[in-house]
C-alpha cells in the first residue's frame, strides 16, 4: 500500500535570547510546534540555555534530504550571509 500523503519539509533559522543574538538552524516538518519545542525548553540543547528564539527566516523544501543538505549548507555561511538569505 502506497501513501500519498506528502510532507513538507522546511529549513529554519530562528534568533536566540542571548548576549550575541546567535543564530540556531534546524529542519522539521512542522514549523509551528518545532518552534513551541524550543520555546518550551525541549528543542534542541544550543537553545536551552538561550531562550526564547525567534524565527527569523523559513524555506520549504522538496523533502527530508533535501532539508538536512540545506541545513549543512547554511551552517556554512557566515551570520551576515545568513541573515542575506
Amino acid at each position: 500500500m502506497t501513501n500519498n500523503i506528502t510532507t513538507v519539509w522546511y529549513v529554519y533559522i530562528v534568533e536566540c535570547n542571548d548576549e550575541g543574538k546567535t543564530l540556531y538552524c534546524g529542519i522539521t516538518n512542522n514549523l509551528e510546534k518545532r518552534i513551541a519545542t524550543h520555546n518550551a525548553g525541549k528543542g534542541a540543547k544550543y537553545t536551552k540555555a538561550r531562550l526564547p528564539v525567534k524565527l527569523l527566516k523559513s524555506f520549504e523544501v522538496a523533502d527530508k534530504s533535501a532539508a538536512l543538505k540545506e541545513e549543512y549548507r547554511i551552517k556554512q555561511l557566515s551570520r551576515e550571509e545568513k541573515l542575506k538569505l
